[in-house]
């Protein structure tokens, strides 16, 4: 018997800690530089964020989150601050996708990522402009709302006069 076509999974924003027994797939971070710019990452012409799946023996969102940004962007980062989590419902098995803040603290020279082989470029731009390079559509501008408000008020960044946007 053929199958039919496989329903669209659902997206919802929650701030909120992550529920017990529903899986972390993926940690992504939303990374400031000091002067208030959020950083982008581009693999080819898609815009997404740093981030990626739990490795064995991670047990904190902070560790994942820390190796991602040094392995895809080549960046250390401060303490993590937890945003929320997207809850994916893909009609099997509902999964988590957590969203952290951070200020990045050190930039190396850009590298290949380990898994990929890929060298990400690396791109700041004003925090506002997030929701519409993500393409994330509604969840992701709460995502990236709730980012740039943790940027001013937990982070103490600046929200006025940043700089344009250019390449880490």
């Amino acid at each position: 018997m053929a199958k039919g076509p496989a329903a669209m999974p659902k997206f919802s924003w929650h701030t909120d800690p992550v529920p017990a027994g529903l899986a972390v797939r993926q940690v992504y971070g939303f990374l400031f530089v000091p002067d208030g710019r959020l950083l982008i990452r581009l693999d080819g012409s898609k815009h997404t964020l740093p981030g990626g799946r739990p490795e064995p023996g991670e047990v904190t969102y902070s560790e994942i989150l820390r190796r991602e940004a040094m392995e895809e962007v080549t960046v250390d980062i401060g303490e993590p601050y937890y945003l929320g989590y997207q809850c994916v419902d893909d009609g099997i098995s509902p999964y988590a996708q957590v969203r952290m803040a951070a200020l990045i603290s050190r930039s190396h020279p850009p590298a290949p990522d380990p898994d990929s082989g890929r060298t990400y470029r690396r791109l700041l731009v004003h925090p506002s402009k997030a929701g519409d390079l993500l393409a994330w559509g509604e969840t992701g501008y709460l995502q990236a709302t709730a980012a740039a408000e943790a940027a001013v008020a937990v982070l103490g960044l600046s929200a006025d006069d940043l700089p344009p946007s250019g390449e880490l």
